[in-house]
């Protein structure tokens, strides 16, 4: 298969300065079968912060999300496969700062995940603090829009990256139209995204592998899919899940069908059978009555 050469850093922009986070470091979950890596304890800062949450988005209508995220069911079915729901957060449209009582420089993810830590807090919060958790999240994807695309490969990669984000995609439907290419991913090694090799199917199929996800990230035929290299399989979306269902129905349906077609040949059998005596007996009868 080709490997794909995902688009050139940006130049280089200020680094965003992280508060300190305090504590003994813990060990981080990460996805199912990931290598554990060291993070700062989720504890909330000592800081009395002025704001109660994060400030509300309204729907971003020109989002390709709404297509290709939200409308399949990713976060659904990301949560059905990592599982520990307490523990593991997989949302969208949510800002993501270092504290709540931040402003200037918040980022709003398509989609983000994070592993152990405290999901009740983000839902609490409607965003994610990064000084509260203790730890910056392990995945953020973001789908091209006309309005976005630009920024999304420039001052967002950079935001993701001073934010302390371990991997970061970037998905379109439409191969190198918004986007260089349809789907690009990088991971975060000394402070500085490196690309994620992009491998190439065939002309209409393309996948990258998130070693945080320890899953593979799928662009076919312009679709956002999510495989299972472990599971062998892909994961559902609501399409997929309702498809696999219908069939299923069908199938229970037409074991259902012919099992009743079967019973009704045997009754047929059993009838003309039955017939066949009754003939068979008048005959008999008949014969010994003449002799």
């Amino acid at each position: 298969m080709t490997t794909l050469q995902t688009t050139a850093p940006p130049p280089a922009l200020p680094p965003t300065t992280p508060p300190p986070l305090t504590g003994a470091t813990k060990t981080d979950r990460t996805a199912p079968g990931v290598p554990a890596v060291k993070v700062a304890p989720a504890a909330p800062p000592p800081v009395k912060y002025r704001y109660a949450a994060f400030p509300e988005f309204p729907p971003r209508g020109d989002m390709q999300n709404m297509l290709h995220l939200h409308d399949q069911g990713h976060q659904a079915a990301r949560r059905r496969h990592f599982g520990a729901p307490q523990t593991t957060v997989v949302i969208g449209e949510v800002p993501v700062a270092w504290h709540r009582d931040q402003r200037a420089g918040m980022r709003v993810p398509d989609l983000l995940i994070v592993f152990d830590v405290e999901r009740a807090g983000v839902v609490r919060e409607m965003g994610y603090s990064i000084e509260y958790h203790g730890k910056p999240p392990d995945f953020v994807l973001e789908v091209a829009s006309v309005h976005t695309a630009r920024e999304d490969e420039t001052i967002k990669r950079h935001a993701y990256a001073a934010y302390g984000v371990r991997e970061y995609w970037r998905f379109a439907p439409d191969w190198g139209v918004k986007y260089a290419t349809g789907l690009a991913g990088a991971t975060l090694v000394n402070g500085v995204y490196q690309p994620i090799p992009i491998h190439q199917v065939d002309a209409n199929r393309y996948w990258g592998h998130s070693a945080a996800l320890n899953l593979d990230l799928c662009w076919e035929y312009g679709a956002l899919r999510f495989y299972d290299p472990v599971g062998r399989r892909y994961l559902h979306t609501y399409d997929s899940a309702d498809e696999e269902r219908v069939a299923a129905l069908d199938q229970r349906d037409a074991a259902i069908a012919g099992r009743n077609r079967e019973a009704a040949a045997r009754q047929a059998a059993e009838a003309r059978l039955r017939q066949l005596e009754t003939r068979l007996a008048a005959s008999e009868s008949e014969s010994a009555n003449q002799s």
